[in-house]
């Protein structure tokens, strides 16, 4: 069921079509803009309100850190994987340069881990979603959005056929973007089958709608029902 994101799947698709295409490539950035700004809270590119300042505008810290059901995660683990994804994605596979994460953002955080937390545990979720610090976090990803942004407008009609580097994934492993647990190692295989253009079809656009629309969903359901799988 569609909880968010009215018209941004056909938007997406859209960008599909012509992201490729030398002649249409301003055209396919306007649209990748107009998609990646809904996807965060309005500040971040300082656009109109949205749907995604509805959404994190009253959420309090425990309900940042509340699992709704056994196949569930929490909001604040999507907030932190989401934006590590997209950090790690576009500033170390597309930009070829550093990430914005760093001991000083691990301190500002308040978390024990560096990598997109895909091979944690219920448990692990749970102690994530509580130890860091919820306000700190929306900045980062705000932060990591806008580098995103900057980034794009500057991708030439050959950046977006360019293929990832081994040595960019051999990177992320190192710095800790990745563990060498399978549910986690993976994503160096998945991202490293793609280009330019696809991981912008991706990490920062189809996977964040994904997880946006599972966070909505949640919040209903931590504010309509009264018992849940962990608090």
């Amino acid at each position: 069921m569609k909880y968010f994101g009215e018209g941004l799947s056909e938007k997406h698709k859209d960008l599909n079509r012509i992201l490729r295409n030398r002649e249409k490539l301003p055209e396919a950035k306007k649209l990748f803009l107009e998609i990646h700004e809904k996807l965060f809270p309005s500040e971040m590119a300082g656009g109109s309100e949205n749907e995604v300042d509805g959404l994190f505008r009253d959420l309090t810290d425990q309900e940042y850190a509340v699992m709704p059901k056994s196949k569930d995660e929490t909001i604040g683990w999507v907030v932190w994987h989401i934006a590590r994804i997209e950090d790690l994605t576009m500033n170390i596979l597309v930009g070829r340069r550093n990430q914005i994460f760093n001991e000083d953002w691990k301190k500002r955080l308040h978390v024990s881990i560096t990598d997109t937390g895909n091979a944690l545990q219920d448990e692990e979720i749970m102690a994530l979603s509580k130890e860091a610090d919820i306000q700190e976090l929306l900045k980062y990803r705000n932060e990591v959005g806008r580098q995103t942004r900057e980034l794009v407008q500057s991708l030439t009609p050959e950046d977006m056929r360019r293929k990832v580097s081994g040595d960019d994934l051999d990177r992320i492993l190192n710095e800790g973007g990745v563990t060498r647990q399978e549910e986690s190692f993976w994503l160096l295989d998945f991202w490293g089958k793609k280009d330019v253009a696809g991981l912008l079809l991706m990490p920062p656009t189809r996977h964040v709608m994904l997880h946006l629309n599972d966070c909505f969903r949640w919040k209903e359901e931590i504010r309509t029902k009264k018992k849940f799988f962990l608090v």
